[in-house]
């Protein structure tokens, strides 16, 4: 069985231990920085125009602007360009465009 003293002075070392923690926190923090919530930004709209396909190239239109794999614009880098989809990085982060469906024609007897 511990002494009384022994434990009310372990007490007092576990709670200094935790003060000094206390102050050993970031400076350079911003006041207020733990008690905001982080919000991932949603994926921003991108828009696939069109794929085009050949022997010797490959281009995608994105934007409205014709690119190739491993062209850039406005933080958008094309990686891989497939006849049904393109992967891009969008601000760092992986992404992949699929054109927009073709409106459905009918015919009228």
């Amino acid at each position: 069985m511990a002494h009384p003293l022994f434990r009310c002075l372990m007490m007092v070392l576990v709670s200094l231990g935790s003060l000094q923690a206390y102050a050993l926190q970031d400076p350079t923090r911003p006041p207020g920085a733990d008690s905001q919530p982080l919000v991932a930004s949603p994926a921003r709209e991108i828009r696939l125009g069109s794929i085009l396909l050949g022997k010797e190239r490959r281009i995608a239109v994105i934007e409205g602007v014709a690119l190739k794999e491993g062209d850039s614009h406005d933080n958008i880098r094309v990686r891989r360009i497939f006849k049904d989809r393109v992967e891009v990085t969008d601000r760092g982060q992986p992404r992949t465009l699929y054109p927009e469906p073709l409106p459905q024609v009918r015919r009228t007897p």
